[in-house]
């Protein structure tokens, strides 16, 4: 199988041009999404008063996680993140897999996505917006990934300004005084590890840096750095929300509430502040669509330049620079899901995916030698053992409906390997 292209100049090349604060806003308008809007409350359902020990689980594997990327995307600076580090380290197998359960899996988180901006915006034509969203988003990432990265910036200063104003109030208001940590003994164990899987959903955003690694300056410098920083800003912004969230609203309050943080800015007074949060939580859904296509589009390009996909979809536009075609076929796919999907089962479906895609970069880091930047074997141990649990510990719909495409991928796979074999 041949290596992807990297040499400068050749007509399928992505042109690097994305230094560190670009990379770290690209994986915090991947993490600091509708997610902190959407998973507290299903979290909480799940795990009660244990919601911060599932969000300090659920940030443990995804350390683990990112660091694995981070020194797998500095050995292996190319387009594709997992898909090209299980292929190298463990076998095409593994790569594909991996590839697969990114593009499925993220495929239906950008159509979660979609109509997440869509209840927020207008949610009696939540499937309507969702689908303008879609072509809107795919529009901007075609015109070229600076223009991607600039408008990242502007909706993740926006959703930061809004979590602050949500954490002062809450946290400064009597109300939190009423409520407060009232840490009980409703958790149980497999609540919290479920409660962990769906906040996970919140924080696998770093991998879009890892899958752009084609399109940064010194990826062996930036990609490493880059990764880090972003999933420890946006741990503290999710620690900081869910304390003040659970100190106005209570365990309980926070499970039954279906716009948490609004609610929240409800019962401490500041009712102005409700409309501005939900705003922001359309403008978060958006800086998650746009970089989870921005992602999509680049594994599909490494897939489709080894053959896994149609190979037509490898072109790289020759003005904007941009996998221009796989980005449109993303684009297309995830409007036709938009239009037709239930939100809560594209999240579900979405999480067993990219579980096993980290599983499989976790698996690959431990094959590093110590000359190639390996981690503590602790991490990478660690990872795959987290992201097999959480996984398994999603609902069993979720479990089985993701378990059965990973199947379909596989098959299709061996049926392919087995013409070529024929054929050659």
């Amino acid at each position: 199988m041949s290596e992807p292209s990297t040499a400068a100049g050749t007509p399928d090349e992505l042109r690097r041009r994305l230094g560190v604060p670009d990379a770290v806003m690209i994986g915090l308008g991947s993490m600091i999404g509708a997610g902190i809007f959407a998973a507290l409350a299903p979290a909480a359902r799940s795990a009660g008063s244990g919601v911060l020990v599932a969000l300090a689980l659920a940030a443990v594997v995804a350390y683990c996680n990112a660091t694995s990327s981070a020194r797998l995307a500095a050995r292996y600076p190319a387009s594709g993140g997992t898909y090209v580090y299980g292929r190298e380290r463990l076998g095409d197998f593994w790569g594909y897999l991996a590839g697969w359960s990114f593009v499925v899996g993220k495929t239906a988180s950008c159509a979660a996505m979609a109509l997440t901006v869509g209840s927020y915006a207008w949610p009696g034509q939540a499937h309507a917006v969702a689908v303008a969203a879609v072509v809107a988003l795919t529009a901007v990432n075609y015109a070229g990934v600076e223009k991607s990265a600039w408008l990242t910036r502007a909706i993740v200063a926006v959703v930061l300004a809004v979590l602050a104003a949500v954490v002062v109030t809450g946290l400064t208001s009597s109300a939190s005084d009423a409520a407060g940590l009232d840490i009980g003994d409703d958790a149980t164990f497999g609540g919290v590890l479920q409660a962990a899987g769906l906040l996970f959903f919140a924080f696998a955003g770093y991998a879009r840096i890892a899958t752009l690694g084609e399109e940064v300056r010194d990826p062996e410098r930036t990609v490493p750095r880059a990764i880090p920083i972003a999933l420890g800003i946006t741990l503290v912004v999710y620690a900081a929300v869910a304390v003040a969230v659970l100190t106005v609203l209570g365990p309980k309050g926070l499970a039954e509430s279906a716009a948490p943080l609004s609610d929240a800015a409800r019962a401490a007074g500041a009712d102005r502040l409700a409309p501005v949060v939900r705003v922001s939580a359309a403008v978060a859904a958006l800086g998650s669509l746009l970089t989870l296509i921005l992602g999509v589009s680049r594994t599909t390009l490494a897939m489709a330049r080894d053959r896994h996909l149609p190979h037509v979809l490898a072109a790289v536009h020759p003005r904007y620079e941009v996998p221009h075609r796989a980005e449109l076929a993303v684009g297309t796919v995830v409007a036709v899901l938009a239009a037709t999907a239930d939100v809560r089962g594209a999240i579900g479906f979405s999480s067993f995916g990219v579980l096993v895609y980290y599983a499989v970069a976790n698996a690959s880091a431990w094959t590093l030698r110590p000359q190639e930047g390996r981690p503590a074997r602790i991490i990478p141990v660690a990872g795959l053992a987290g992201c097999l649990l959480l996984a398994f510990a999603l609902p069993l719909s979720s479990v089985a409906a993701g378990a059965a495409v990973l199947a379909a991928g596989a098959a299709v796979y061996g049926v392919r390997r087995a013409v070529a074999a024929r054929t050659s």
